[in-house]
């Protein structure tokens, strides 16, 4: 079943697009784990937000990409860039007018 991660992360006053950067480079490593989709966004509404929206093959999936050394260094660098505020839901995709 489809899982998805919906999320914001909320970047120290002016280094929004710094965290972007990092959250928006290419990634194989992600699609070999069985993501789907992985979109960064950002809102005038809110200067310092970043908006992610993952698709994943699975739960076990998504936690398992947390392992990857790739993602595991993309953390430690965001990681000063981020106030410490983050909020977002999961949840399990249960159809689509869009695919099958």
């Amino acid at each position: 079943m489809t899982f998805a991660n919906v999320g914001t992360l909320d970047a120290v006053p002016g280094r929004r697009d710094e965290l972007v950067a990092i959250l928006a480079r290419r990634s194989p490593e992600l699609e070999q784990a069985g993501c789907l989709l992985y979109e960064v966004g950002v809102s005038e509404d809110s200067p310092d937000t970043v908006f992610v929206a993952e698709l994943w093959t699975s739960a076990s999936a998504h936690e398992a990409s947390l392992g990857l050394e790739s993602v595991q260094a993309s953390i430690q660098e965001a990681r000063p860039l981020l106030s410490g505020r983050m909020g977002g839901f999961s949840f399990d995709v249960v159809g689509s007018p869009l695919r099958d």
